[in-house]
């Protein structure tokens, strides 16, 4: 890999002191006060403007604004951009990724601006998946709170450190819709279901954006990866997309449209092929149905190096043929390949491409710029007071604690093992205890882990002085030297420990009896999860299991604290430990957040949105699939039906699943009407009672089977959700409405479709422990 050099690195302000020890070495940037001035966009003047401006650009100029340069702290490829300062001097850098901070911001935008002919802005962009500074819980773990409010709010919160700190760009949200855990980018999505994550997908949305892009703290949302990433076959990261074009349309698509109704004004190319064309250079999936049939008017950008990728790929010898299918295909922007600066000037005079398609193109990007008010003010994002007084402040801090507790899910309480009290003695075993870095998860942007607070940290900060805690790590993360290896050499920074796995353990079993309960912090480091990241065993790595083992033999209560980014196979640990928190990785607070549900300051009230297998041979898996001719009734020596010899069919944990310190019941949900008329509605209605002894949430959920169709439909979809607070004692009606809408599908001819017939309505804590009504759909 290619690294910038620390010479250009410092002129850019990349190595620089912390903000509270900066200084200013540039020309001081306007007040904050003067940064919120802005004139919201006019179409026909952006017109008026664009096509002046173009007018005097050189199709080289032009050029050069499709080309995405990497300049700065991280790299997430296997390409650095190099004479960067020559290429935006002469007007070929239309955007930088991986540069912040306003110092660095600032200078490169200067030299845009002075040494170049047209005095263009640049766009700056960055991967902020799960906050900036402050790192809120990786993605599959905010949509586990069913709180769009907080998750829209961790959005802002992004948003808002991330035009402070120079940027205006950020390269989220990923909308793909995953049901295989093996995939390591099921961290960085919400989940396997469609209705929800197009809810998640809009709450960020607004969240980034705001109502205003030209405002001082909103950045442009990225929608990615277009599209159908989440279903890579083997859930092996960059591989091939195969699948029909109704479970394309019903299941896989709507999320991204869901982002671009919620005004997402960028979107992003995924890696993978669809039906035999990968997406950067599929005119179909580009043109006719993204700009076409859905009238998005935004601009394209690829994935890293995607258009190159195109070569091995087979569609084309090299990059200048490649160069040709990408914007032919619809793609605007090229991401850090410069296949498009190298090329396309020549396949002009060749005839290969047109001046028109690259004005097309040029123009998408310009327009961007100028609803992102960068014309108005190239600086508006370089503020250094600003980015002092935002970044990390306190108020952000506590957001993050609240929003990380919403997302916790409690897996098993056993005996009532949780919550902990504050004068136990407790063993605090396990690899994770400790780490702060892995807090953050992956894709923490540009969040510092010694600012993260770890377990154990919280554990002390939440339970005071009264509590007992003595510590032994028990096992390394993971026992594969080469898997060590590969972590290590991208950041991974795992530190072993020499000893035998069997001196750890015994170890950890002598500070457990010395105890009178065992909390294990074992899972996943943030590396084993995220881009190439798949793993095909998603058991605990290393000898994490082995310790567990030896731990529940000392006799103690034993809870089990999960950090992971991924859905588990964890049979064994729902057979014998007391209680299982599942924590994801919950960001720069998740040690407060993680002690806050420990100890019983915070009832739990997260749910899964994947479901987590028995077996890993189980996946894929996930709730809404559909029948089979042959369905397995538990009928042990039932041979001829859909089933394994060896592990049952259902999940571990299904989709929808987390349990609470208090309890519900459900009354069975009643219907306003058994017909729906066309046009009209159905009102269901749910009582919810509390009770147990504490105060909680409870995530009431809807779903609704189609029981006869012209082709095969799931066994049941997520339709809406509300999320309750009740008092103990205290019972809430719940009314959902259900229309014609909410029940439409693609037919066998693909026509978007309601058919009439008989449905059934399924309410309940999650997508098994349900109670069912019925209605007819009349046209």
């Amino acid at each position: 890999m290619r690294k910038i050099s620390l010479a250009l690195a410092l002129s850019l302000g990349l190595v620089c002191p912390p903000l509270h020890a900066q200084k200013a070495k540039t020309k001081k940037a306007a007040p904050a006060a003067v940064q919120q001035k802005h004139t919201p966009t006019n179409p026909a003047q952006m017109k008026k403007f664009i096509d002046e401006l173009m007018a005097k650009m050189t199709l080289e100029e032009k050029i050069g604004q499709l080309n995405l340069v990497s300049v700065g702290f991280t790299v997430t490829g296997p390409v650095v951009s190099e004479n960067v300062d020559e290429k935006i001097s002469k007007g070929l850098v239309g955007g930088v990724f991986n540069t912040f901070t306003p110092i660095a911001v600032r200078k490169l935008q200067e030299k845009a601006l002075s040494q170049s002919r047209l005095k263009i802005p640049l766009i700056f962009g960055y991967d902020v998946i799960h906050g900036h500074r402050t790192i809120f819980p990786m993605p599959i773990g905010l949509a586990a709170s069913w709180d769009l409010a907080a998750i829209e709010r961790s959005a802002r919160i992004s948003a808002d450190e991330a035009s402070a700190d120079g940027l205006n760009w950020v390269f989220s949200p990923m909308v793909d819709v995953a049901r295989d855990p093996r995939w390591g980018r099921v961290s960085e999505g919400s989940g396997e279901d469609t209705w929800l994550t197009s809810q998640i997908a809009m709450a960020m949305v607004r969240g980034y954006q705001g109502t205003d892009l030209a405002a001082y703290n909103t950045v442009m949302a990225c929608v990615k990866h277009f599209a159908l990433y989440g279903a890579a076959e083997a859930g092996r990261d960059y591989n091939t997309t195969d699948m029909s074009d109704r479970r394309m349309l019903d299941e896989y698509l709507p999320p991204y449209k869901a982002a671009l109704d919620a005004g997402a004004a960028s979107v992003m190319s995924s890696f993978n092929d669809i039906n035999g064309v990968p997406a950067t250079g599929n005119k179909w999936l580009m043109t006719d149905l993204l700009r076409t049939k859905w009238g998005f008017d935004g601009f394209v950008v690829t994935d890293y190096t995607a258009i190159n990728e195109l070569i091995p790929h087979g569609m084309g010898k090299n990059e200048y043929e490649v160069a040709k299918v990408a914007l032919d295909a619809g793609i605007d922007m090229d991401m850090v390949g410069e296949v498009f600066l190298n090329h396309l000037g020549q396949l002009v005079k060749d005839g290969k491409v047109t001046p028109a398609q690259i004005d097309v193109a040029c123009r998408r990007i310009l327009e961007g710029k100028y609803k992102l008010g960068l014309f108005e003010d190239p600086y508006r994002y370089a503020n250094e007071q600003r980015a002092k007084e935002t970044l990390l402040k306190k108020e952000y801090r506590e957001a993050a604690r609240d929003i990380a507790r919403r997302t916790l899910v409690l897996l098993k309480n056993q005996n009532q093992a949780l919550p902990l009290k504050k004068t136990a003695s407790i063993a605090l075993v396990g690899p994770l205890v400790k780490s702060q870095i892995d807090q953050l998860g992956n894709w923490n942007g540009a969040g510092d882990w010694k600012q993260a607070i770890s377990v154990e940290q919280g554990i002390r900060n939440v339970a005071g002085p009264n509590v007992k805690i003595t510590y032994a790590k028990g096992a390394n993360i993971a026992a594969d030297t080469l898997m060590l290896q590969r972590l290590n050499a991208h950041g991974g920074m795992l530190e072993i420990d020499p000893r035998t796995p069997q001196e750890m353990i015994r170890e950890a079993v002598q500070v457990a009896q010395r105890a009178e309960v065992v909390v294990a912090v074992v899972g996943e480091s943030q590396g084993m999860t995220g881009e190439a990241s798949s793993r095909a065993d998603i058991t605990l790595p290393g000898h994490q299991l082995d310790l567990l083992k030896a731990l529940k033999a000392t006799g103690k209560p034993l809870v089990v604290v999960l950090m992971n980014g991924r859905p588990l196979a964890l049979k064994w640990e729902n057979d014998h430990a007391d209680a299982i928190l599942e924590t994801w990785f919950a960001g720069t607070e998740g040690g407060n957040a993680i002690a806050d549900v420990l100890f019983g300051n915070y009832n739990p009230s997260g749910k899964i949105t994947a479901t987590f297998p028995q077996a890993v041979g189980q996946v894929p898996i996930y709730y809404n699939h559909k029948a089979t001719g042959r369905p397995y009734a538990g009928q042990l020596l039932d041979k001829y039906k859909s089933r394994y010899l060896d592990v049952p069919n259902e999940p571990l944990y299904p989709f929808g699943y987390g349990l609470s310190y208090t309890t519900f019941s459900y009354a069975a949900p009643t219907l306003s009407s058994k017909t729906l008329q066309a046009g009209g509605t159905v009102n269901v209605t749910v009582q919810v009672k509390n009770t147990g002894n504490l105060d909680g949430e409870e995530v009431v959920q809807l779903y609704v089977q189609d029981v006869v169709g012209s082709v095969t439909r799931p066994v049941k979809e997520l339709k809406n959700f509300q999320k309750i607070f009740l008092k103990k004692g205290e019972t809430k009606t719940v009314t959902f409405t259900l229309r014609e809408e909410d029940l439409k599908f693609h037919d066998l001819n693909l026509n978007y479709v309601a058919e009439p017939g008989d449905f059934n309505v399924y309410v309940g804590t999650n997508s098994r422990d349900v109670q069912a009504a019925s209605f007819t759909l009349v046209k």
